[in-house]
Order: C-alpha cells, then sequence, then structure tokens
C-alpha cells in the first residue's frame, strides 16, 4: 500500500491540489495530513474543507500549531502568523472549526507515529532541526517510524539499536530503504510553504510492501497562491516569499 504524507499545507490551495494529483498519479491509496492546515495562506476554508472530506474517505489527520491556534490565542505565533489566524477565524465555519479543535495531537497505527511538531512534547510544538533533537523525539515512543512536519525542510533520521544517529538529506523521488532494526524518523517538508529555498511544494509517499519511503517536489501555480494571498489583504510578504523558498 502507498501513504501519501502532507504536512504544513497552509491554506495553499494550488500546491495542496498538485501533490495531490501527483500522489494520486503515483499510486497513494491512503493519506496521512500532520498538521498545519491552515495559516499564512489565503484559502483556508477549501482547504480544511478537503481535509475534512479526506479523513471521512479513511485519511487520518493530526493537529497543528496553527490549527490549534484557531481556538486558543495563546499558542505562539509570529506577528504575521497571528494576522492571518485572525484573518482565518473568520473564514472558517463552525464545522471546520470543530474538526481542527477535535483533532488529536498524535495517531498511532503499525507501527507508524503520526505527529506534527516533537513526539517528546507535541503540545510544546518544538522543532526537529538536528540530530539530537530527533533522538528525543524517538525515544519518546516505541514507533518504528515516526512522520512529522513543523520544519517546512525534509530531512530524515534513523538511530542503530545501540542509539546511533544518522541524519538524511532526502532526494527528490529517490526511494529510501527504511531499514528494519532501526528506528527513524521523517520529517516530509511542507506541502504550502517550502522554507528550503525550492519553491516547490513537498509530500512523502510510503510503500508499506517495500517500506521505502520517497521524497517528492511538485511545482504549481505559485503566482496564482501569491495573488490570492494579496487578494485578501494578507501581508505581502507571505506571498513573495514563495518564489523564494524560504
Amino acid at each position: 500500500m502507498r501513504i501519501a504524507l502532507f504536512a504544513d499545507i497552509h491554506a495553499n490551495r494550488p500546491a495542496f491540489s498538485a501533490c495531490l494529483a501527483h500522489a494520486r498519479a503515483h499510486g497513494a491509496e491512503q493519506f496521512a495530513l500532520l498538521g498545519d492546515y491552515v495559516g499564512y495562506g489565503a484559502d483556508p476554508d477549501w482547504v480544511v474543507t478537503t481535509v475534512m472530506e479526506m479523513v471521512s474517505q479513511g485519511g487520518v489527520a493530526v493537529l497543528g500549531n496553527h490549527d490549534c491556534a484557531i481556538a486558543d490565542p495563546s499558542v505562539d505565533l509570529n506577528i504575521e502568523a497571528r494576522i492571518v489566524i485572525e484573518w482565518t477565524r473568520g473564514e472558517l465555519g463552525r464545522e471546520q472549526r470543530q474538526f481542527l479543535a477535535g483533532l488529536p495531537l498524535t495517531l498511532e497505527h503499525d507501527g507508524r507515529l503520526l505527529v506534527h511538531a516533537d513526539a517528546s512534547r507535541p503540545a510544546g510544538w518544538n522543532y526537529v532541526m538536528s540530530a539530537d533533537d530527533a533522538r528525543r523525539s524517538m525515544l519518546a515512543t516505541s514507533a518504528s517510524v515516526t512522520f512529522c512536519g513543523h520544519v517546512h525542510r525534509p530531512a530524515l533520521y534513523s538511530a542503530s539499536p545501540a542509539g546511533r544517529m544518522t541524519a538524511f538529506t532526502p532526494r527528490t523521488g529517490v526511494p529510501i530503504q527504511l531499514l528494519p532494526g532501526r528506528q527513524w524518523l521523517a520529517v516530509v517538508g511542507s506541502v504550502g510553504q517550502p522554507r528550503d529555498h525550492s519553491a516547490a511544494a513537498a509530500y512523502a509517499l510510503l510503500d508499506t510492501d517495500t517500506m521505502t519511503l520517497t521524497y517528492h517536489r511538485v511545482p504549481y501555480d505559485i503566482d496564482l497562491a501569491a495573488a490570492r494571498i494579496r487578494q485578501q489583504g494578507l501581508p505581502a510578504w507571505l506571498a513573495d516569499r514563495l518564489y523564494l523558498g524560504r
């Protein structure tokens, strides 16, 4: 079975649409969503509604910090993110807000853990940006593979039975064998706002039959996504950064 993993969509409809089409064309049968469906982008209504439909059809989803901020103003966000969240609250209906509020911080299935940020303290929204961060997250779970987002940059870490850490920078389109006997943590990158100096949307595809993980980058209509941000009167920098991948 092939499972498509999406994180940090951030209300970017063109990017999410492109990734969904790409995943389906590459045989995705299930979908796992790793949080931050809203924030920064101009189409939260469409993105959250789409995620709701995917979950109703057997997909799984966890909570991100921007999603949490819709109901909890105390969530720590930068000034531009706060501006967009305040606007987003008015764009979402009651059913959508209830859906986000009801999402779990973590989900476990078949030896895999889904979480938005660091599994050692999911509600702390800590970033996994180094081998030490990955080790802390892995020690919090017995899952053989952890999938997370939050960082907006694809990365892969593994730990040997003795606890020795290895960090990988995944290459686009190259399957990586998730060898048994090791523990793995995959940061799948961002669909809607990549920050690794590549503007293309990012997601990952897990083949559970071969236990291979493939990272993908998908070009999308950035002009449209940026125009939508400007049309809604949101901070212009949020449109500009899409072209820069940062």
